[in-house]
């Protein structure tokens, strides 16, 4: 590989993720269903279904619930291409090869033999393999869908009301927040080394440049880390962040809960029996 096509390939990711964080941040004003609720509402409520979906035991129960969390994406206008390429088929692949020796080491029936005739899938390995892919699928669904319709600061605001610790509030809204202000930085520093050099370098020298760019960036993120904490306590921080946002419940929330309490209910009860 050229150190152009390193640094070409670097830059490149790059802007995805800040196109993919662009894109997160107009979902959440748009006019959908739980972009109408009260935070507080849909954090409850999406908290609900995903503990029905790690409690039930029953295929058709999980299937119900994925159900639920695709129509409430498409309700809340989130594209179900973009939940297929960045959800599903990525959690497929992991969670497939967790499940894979499930099929094949789970006792039961077996229902289908391998050419070798030592090993076969097995009809309860198969169900055993069908209930984690499809809970951690539902459970990704419901939480993707909750971050890409709410900004992030209404979560966090939202957990803070549910006497989550501040410190940890605290701590996720500054890596949220400065995450991206380092990938800005990450980038132009390759896009300045990109404009600086010219023709091909060895191996050792583009892993050398690496490490020095990995160098540098952990320097100025410890610097900036000093300078905004410093920027906090002269702004008067005592260890709680405060918004001018305020959370007001309506009826349409009160009535939003009450369908997200009805099918979680329902599957618990039915999942479990």
């Amino acid at each position: 590989m050229t150190r152009n096509g390193l640094v070409e390939s670097t830059i490149e990711a790059f802007a995805r993720t800040m196109s993919r964080a662009l894109m997160s941040e107009q979902l959440s004003t748009r006019s959908g269903l739980l972009q109408q609720l009260d935070p507080r509402v849909r954090l409850i409520g999406i908290l609900m279904l995903v503990v029905a979906v790690v409690v039930t035991r029953r295929l058709s129960v999980l299937g119900s619930l994925f159900l639920v969390a695709v129509a409430i994406a498409v309700m809340s206008r989130v594209p179900l291409l973009s939940l297929a390429k960045r959800v599903w088929l990525v959690v497929f692949a992991f969670t497939g090869l967790i499940a894979i020796p499930a099929l094949f080491l789970t006792p039961g029936n077996p229902i289908l033999a391998l050419p070798t005739g030592r090993l076969a899938i097995t009809a309860s390995g198969l169900r055993t393999a069908s209930l984690l892919v499809l809970r951690v699928e539902t459970a990704v669904t419901l939480t993707t869908v909750l971050v890409l319709c709410t900004p992030w600061n209404d979560i966090l605001k939202a957990l803070r009301l549910f006497r989550i610790p501040a410190e940890v509030v605290t701590m996720l809204a500054m890596t949220h927040r400065y995450i991206f202000l380092l990938l800005e930085s990450t980038n132009q520093m390759f896009e300045s080394r990109k404009s600086r050099a010219v023709g091909s370098s060895s191996g050792s020298e583009e892993r050398r440049m690496i490490a020095r760019t990995a160098g540098v960036l952990l320097s100025k993120s410890v610097d900036l880390g000093q300078d905004v904490f410093s920027a906090m306590l002269s702004r008067g921080y005592h260890g709680e962040v405060h918004l001018l946002k305020s959370f007001h419940m309506r009826g349409r929330d009160f009535m939003a809960a009450g369908l997200f309490l009805a099918p979680s209910s329902a599957a618990v009860w039915m999942g479990t029996r």
